[in-house]
């Protein structure tokens, strides 16, 4: 009885217990197999923290070398031990990734030149191969204080051949030994076909490899080769690092007269590497020019697959060799394209589709197929002198400009090609354009449809008048990346406010957004105002300031923050032209400042600082942001209630009509107005027709970027224009302000509404 009550008291956790009991048994039975012989110790002797000192024992291997399958491989986790004792340091990234990781570019390509062909040959090398590759150097032992433009040059100070060769290597290996993996040394008498190197070493293999025309040693062994210097080689970098330690040597060491024999017998006497001119199935072809070759006649095999081509002796007959090979380059390139395109029409007989489901041309995208009304693309229709869809609105407008190029390029286009197509037994001549349409597919390019009247010729003589329709595609190119500078978000960015009497009502406003968004922040910027007074004011300045209560603002602000200082500058003038502003501006500071032009109505924000940073680039590139605009609230919204945010393509557009915010750097503007000064010779009546827009676009080959900028939002207000401003000025201000009302459909429901109310 006392047995079955313990039984049932036991009950609920008997499962417990015997799952404890087997699991204790089993690991038991598993230690006593696992145990072996004894003899092996768990740690390394050498390693107090159990730690190999090599770790050849991780895989086992057979007598022969080969590794066994009976054992997987096993990772060890090393930990990571911190000394309390040492300071923590902090830990320094690199710029850019590919510097963290190790990862190298493919290819350096050095040019041996000389004092007597560096103004000659070496231009002309620089300009048919400089664009093509990412690090391109000369070297030469005389030094010079004029250097070519656009090339990077490194004197030695030393002309002799061999020790030119000694102190490039050097050189290269100083300074670029770990950031390539392949390095190409050339002649400046030599022609190089860029694309064909870069394609060699990108089907090559890190080992060590020294690739060229191969030439024998003078009374050396025959199996012993140097690379011929004329011709151009490649040495991979783990033969620059080997062969480093041993250049002193090689120089004290070997005689030559000439400095590609000296390297490659360094190479062959301390490394044992030969050079060659095939490896595996990558062959280095070069061609030797004849005295009396004609690059546009020469037709043989050998000339058209040559990498490079020696002995060029002049630079007419380098710019002859580019031109042939540009020209071999692009009849392969199209001899693929039609081949590809065969392949493509073969293939797609064999698709559900047939050849039906082939795209035209054959190649490109398909046309965008839309899924509702609303995604249909419209096609714009145009004559020759007249297009039938412009930018202001209109219904129809005078064709000029770009677009009267691009149709008459497109009509030349299409009678060639139907030339082309029909000849010798026809011969098209236009005589009309009948009608003409485009649109711009997002997926393939413009597209074109032609009717054309043309005049037929044919063979005999006979002649006539037909119609035809043709349909051709401008397609677009592939998507690249392009380099850029690099720029940084921390550059500081001086902000410029020009204020006018008419604008002083609602500097509060802007003092608000600047404090809350770029002083509480603490962002790197500073602000300018510049009080802009006519000349009536002016003279009034001691009695009564117009600017009196903004100056008493920006000191509350001072007063405020005790490290920030907001300056002004005053002007005098009854003309407020962009660019007079701008050219006393410009003079109050350095060179190297980055400028933001901004408005009384602009909203300063962290985000749009940041876009002005990354988008205005020294030397390269100015920024013209297009804010948004939002609507008059009282035609907008009417009798309702007016939302907190305005919804962006509903409350509001992008407005096109103002230039007046741009990011710039100082020495950009000082630049294009140096330029502009020329032209102008001070006339004021060309300074207050223009803005610094129009002093970028027309006076500095510099990019200028404008895109929408939706950091940027202005609040509704009625803007006065100044009328004494240029006529096309004026005009862009007048129409600012109507556009800034409503939208189309907005103006037309409030006048409906107005036009019923009138009516009861």
């Amino acid at each position: 009885m006392r047995f079955t009550s313990l039984l049932l008291f036991f009950r609920p956790a008997l499962p417990l217990i015997l799952g404890l009991s087997l699991g204790c048994s089993l690991s038991l039975l598993r230690v006593s197999w696992s145990q072996g012989d004894g003899h092996e110790s768990c740690m390394d002797a050498g390693d107090s923290r159990g730690l190999p000192h090599d770790t050849s024992h991780l895989e086992p291997r057979l007598e022969n070398g080969e590794f066994s399958d009976n054992k997987e491989y096993e990772p060890r986790i090393v930990p990571y031990y911190k000394d309390p004792n040492k300071p923590h340091k902090k830990v320094l990234r690199t710029r850019y990734i590919h510097t963290e990781l190790g990862i190298r570019d493919r290819l350096f390509v050095g040019v041996l030149t000389s004092k007597a062909t560096l103004n000659t040959l070496a231009i002309s090398v620089n300009r048919t191969i400089g664009h093509h590759f990412n690090r391109l150097i000369y070297f030469t032992g005389f030094r010079n204080t004029k250097i070519p433009h656009g090339m990077q040059i490194i004197s030695h100070g030393d002309d002799r051949p061999v020790w030119l060769m000694y102190r490039t290597i050097q050189y290269i290996y100083e300074h670029f030994g770990n950031e390539f993996d392949w390095f190409y040394l050339v002649q400046d008498n030599t022609y190089t076909q860029a694309e064909r190197i870069k394609s060699l070493v990108s089907h090559l293999s890190i080992k060590d490899l020294y690739l060229g025309r191969a030439e024998e040693f003078i009374g050396g062994d025959p199996d012993s080769r140097y690379c011929h210097g004329g011709y151009g080689y490649v040495m991979s970098r783990s033969i620059l690092v080997k062969l480093q330690q041993y250049l002193d040597s090689c120089r004290n060491d070997i005689l030559s007269v000439r400095p590609d024999e000296w390297l490659g017998r360094c190479i062959i006497d301390y490394i044992g590497i030969s050079c060659i001119d095939k490896h595996k199935d990558v062959r280095y072809r070069s061609f030797q020019l004849g005295k009396n070759t004609d690059p546009d006649k020469e037709d043989s095999t050998e000339f058209k697959k040559a990498f490079t081509v020696h002995l060029v002796p002049d630079p007419t007959l380098m710019y002859r060799l580019h031109r042939r090979f540009s020209e071999i380059e692009l009849e392969k390139t199209y001899k693929e394209i039609e081949e590809l395109q065969v392949e493509i029409k073969n293939l797609s007989k064999l698709t559900p589709e047939g050849e039906a489901g082939a795209s035209w041309p054959i190649g490109i995208n398909p046309p965008f197929k839309p899924k509702t009304r609303f995604e249909v693309i419209n096609w714009d229709y145009f004559t020759e002198e007249q297009i039938y869809s412009c930018v202001e609105g209109t219904p129809k407008c005078e064709l000029r400009g770009i677009n009267k190029a691009d149709i008459s390029n497109i009509i030349e286009t299409a009678i060639q090609q139907l030339n082309e197509k029909y000849q010798p037994l026809l011969r098209f001549r236009k005589r009309q354009l009948l009608n003409g349409y485009r649109r711009f597919d997002p997926t393939r390019g413009m597209e074109y449809t032609l009717d054309l009247m043309l005049e037929a010729h044919t063979q005999k003589g006979y002649s006539r008048t037909i119609a035809k329709r043709v349909s051709l595609l401008r397609p677009l190119s592939n998507v690249e990346i392009i380099p850029m500078p690099y720029v940084t978000e921390a550059t500081r960015v001086q902000v410029i406010l020009p204020l006018t009497v008419h604008e002083e009502g609602y500097v509060s406003n802007f003092l608000d957004a600047y404090s809350m968004n770029a002083l509480d922040m603490h962002d790197n910027m500073l602000l300018t105002f510049l009080f802009i007074y006519d000349p009536f004011d002016a003279q009034r300045v001691s009695q009564n300031d117009v600017f009196a209560g903004v100056k008493s603002a920006i000191a509350e602000i001072e007063k405020r923050y005790s490290d920030v200082k907001i300056p002004w500058i005053s002007v005098k003038t009854d003309v407020p032209s962009q660019v007079k502003i701008m050219d006393i501006i410009s003079k109050k500071h350095p060179v190297d400042t980055l400028f933001f032009i901004a408005s009384v109505w602009t909203e300063i924000n962290g985000e749009f600082l940041n876009r002005c940073r990354m988008n205005t680039i020294n030397n390269w590139q100015v920024f013209f942001p297009i804010h948004f605009q939002e609507y008059n609230p009282a035609v907008v919204y009417r009798e309702q209630q007016t939302p907190s945010s305005a919804e962006f393509l509903k409350d509001g557009h992008f407005d096109r009509r103002v230039f007046s915010e741009s990011c710039f750097f100082n020495s950009d503007y000082m630049a294009a107005r140096t330029k502009m000064a020329a032209d102008i010779l001070d006339n004021d009546e060309m300074l207050e027709s223009m803005e610094v827009y129009d002093v970028f676009i027309k006076y500095s080959s510099l990019h200028v970027f404008r895109p929408v900028e939706p950091g940027l939002v202005q609040k509704y207000t009625h803007r006065t224009c100044n009328p004494r401003l240029s006529e096309e000025v004026y005009h862009r201000c007048v129409l600012s302000n109507l556009e800034g009302l409503a939208s189309r459909s907005q103006l037309a429901l409030a006048i409906f509404e107005q036009e019923q109310a009138n009516s009861t």
